[in-house]
């Protein structure tokens, strides 16, 4: 799996032109998944990320969790994570999960992240969406469970 995680102070996913999802201070998690993940790629990338401490602390220094300050997520799939450029200009998707295996990988990640405590809004598997967001920092963190 490949999530890339932007921390913001809002973000929203929309459908044409109809706002689906919406969060204020959390994560916007771009997420993706090839067809050999499974329940341990799902568990590594859940307690990482409901765990990982990039908030500011009093002192200003990145020590806080989502769940210390009560932040959400926004999670959007997202199969373009698994974009293959090396030949050519246009990109292949081949590694990309089949859409029925990643939609389910999907759907479990974000149900593990609800059942860590976390508030999630999602956009809707497949479908053409507008997503836009306010980074806070900016702070991107990228994961890979091949490089875990």
């Amino acid at each position: 799996m490949r999530v890339v995680l932007q921390r913001v102070t809002s973000a929203q996913v929309a459908i044409e032109e109809q706002v689906v999802g919406q969060i204020k201070q959390g994560y916007l998690l771009l997420v993706g998944a090839e067809d050999t993940d499974g329940d341990e790629e799902v568990a590594y990338l859940v307690h990482k990320i409901s765990k990982l401490r990039i908030f500011s602390d009093e002192q200003g220094k990145m020590n806080l969790s989502i769940q210390d300050i009560g932040g959400s997520i926004l999670s959007v799939s997202q199969f373009t994570l698994y974009a293959d450029t090396r030949k050519g200009n246009r990109p292949s998707f081949t590694k990309a999960g089949n859409p029925e295996h990643a939609n389910a990988i999907y759907e479990q990640f974000n149900a593990q992240l609800r059942d860590a405590g976390l508030t999630v809004e999602t956009g809707e598997f497949g479908a053409d969406m507008q997503v836009s967001l306010v980074n806070d920092g900016p702070v991107t963190i990228i994961f890979d469970t091949d490089n875990k």
